[in-house]
């Protein structure tokens, strides 16, 4: 296949999967009826497993310089094991942008990370491990948003961007009756769409006359055998005609740029190696915001799970995490539109254990696992923010808020809260960090 002919195709293919709507030069496309506080919402999943101890806890020596205030001063011992992260883009730590709580809980339910990400999706703690093959049972955060906002908003107005796929694709919308994928949002994989999609597709290995015959076969027998039945009625996320071209147009271009090398280090970072897979998808959702400029979008990033195994590769991620969020930030700040009236969410999906387990790395760090203790239910969640909206500079040092509390915070933002089904939501609009 020549490579103009499979970018015409991957675009047109992956089109199908997601949904646009006609944007108005100020982002929306019309007027919300609701009370809003802004007109976007950015939720950044801080995921991977992150501790408070090495995070908002860690004033001396800290790990998360962009993010929080305290003494970057880190053990020289460790120094080796950690790559040389740039400075902040920001003038100050983005906790002087909005409100920190210090002490954040991830209260219920096994604190595993599908457990995690779907209870910040949906709002709604599960008790059991989630059968991670189907679709969650309580309406996501993107249904609630594209059902209940008046007026409705199509899909490319809300995406969810995950750094892999796995069970994570079923996040963007539920099998709970009156939802499903009508109101579901874009979802993609950067990893997967750009690097891996590409490298299988754009550069296709030439069989041979009697090789092809086989894959043929192998075709044909994957066709019959994992036939896909949609709930529903539904073949996933739809879009409209006009809202197609338009995401064509985006894979078209991604997948050219991925060609001509632009996304090898899109940040131009002084050490192109240091960008890791949760800053490129961290890149990627700010590609998505610059050019769709959608009122919902939540990311995630997971690099820092390593710590099962390497305490001191956890402390490495963090700290890449730590300058993605900023950049993403910066970045809002710096777009039309998004400047000034997006609010950004930064969150745990849970914590980590306080005791170790016996593995130890090359620094004599031992790994941290999480299995539902006390420490493993310890977040933190920073809100920030227009300055008229959103408190600055404070810090809640108490116990205040939980996972559940995030959905129904978007849902105020937004100001689609009031027209949700009473009992769909048992968290609290986090009104602390707000005028």
């Amino acid at each position: 296949m020549q490579r103009r002919a499979f970018i015409k195709r991957s675009g047109m293919a992956a089109a199908g999967a997601v949904a646009l709507p006609y944007i108005l030069p100020q982002g929306r496309l019309f007027a919300a009826t609701g009370a809003r506080k802004a007109n976007h919402v950015v939720f950044c999943l801080f995921a991977g497993g992150v501790r408070n101890l090495e995070s908002v806890h860690m004033q001396d020596g800290n790990l998360m310089r962009c993010l929080f205030n305290g003494t970057q001063t880190i053990s020289s011992d460790i120094l080796p094991g950690l790559d040389p992260v740039p400075a902040s883009p920001l003038p100050l730590p983005l906790q002087n942008y909005g409100t920190l709580f210090k002490e954040f809980r991830y209260a219920q339910g096994p604190t595993g990370h599908y457990n995690g990400h779907a209870t910040a999706i949906t709002g709604v703690y599960t008790q059991t491990d989630l059968d991670i093959r189907a679709n969650p049972l309580n309406p996501t955060v993107f249904e609630l948003y594209r059902k209940h906002n008046a007026p409705q908003q199509t899909a490319l107005n809300s995406w969810w961007v995950s750094n892999t796929l796995g069970p994570y694709v079923a996040l963007n919308f539920s099998n709970a009756e009156g939802y499903g994928a009508a109101y579901g949002g874009n979802f993609i994989s950067p990893l997967s769409f750009i690097q891996s999609g590409y490298n299988s597709l754009a550069n296709p290995k030439t069989f041979t006359p009697s090789e092809e015959s086989i894959i043929n076969e192998m075709r044909n027998f994957v066709d019959q055998n994992f036939n896909t039945q949609f709930i529903n009625g539904a073949a996933g996320v739809t879009n409209a005609h006009t809202e197609k071209i338009a995401l064509q147009n985006f894979i078209a271009d991604s997948y050219n740029k991925a060609a001509n090398g632009l996304y090898l280090n899109p940040w131009q970072l002084p050490n192109a190696n240091v960008m890791n897979s949760d800053m490129f998808n961290i890149f990627f959702a700010e590609e998505i915001l610059k050019q769709f400029k959608p009122e919902l979008l939540v990311v995630n990033m997971q690099d820092v799970d390593i710590c099962h195994s390497n305490f001191t590769q956890y402390a490495n991620n963090l700290r890449k995490a730590d300058y993605a969020v900023a950049h993403l930030w910066n970045t809002i700040q710096s777009t039309p539109v998004l400047a000034n009236d997006t609010i950004m969410i930064i969150a745990p999906e849970h914590g980590r254990n306080l005791n170790p387990n016996s593995l130890i790395d090359n620094f004599g760090r031992k790994a941290l696992d999480h299995t539902s203790d006390n420490t493993s239910r310890e977040i933190f969640c920073m809100i920030v923010g227009p300055p008229n909206v959103v408190k600055q500079g404070q810090v809640l040092n108490q116990v205040a808020g939980q996972s559940i509390d995030i959905v129904p915070t978007i849902a105020g933002i937004l100001g689609f809260d009031s027209q949700i089904p009473g009992g769909t939501l048992p968290g609290s609009f986090l009104h602390q960090a707000f005028f």
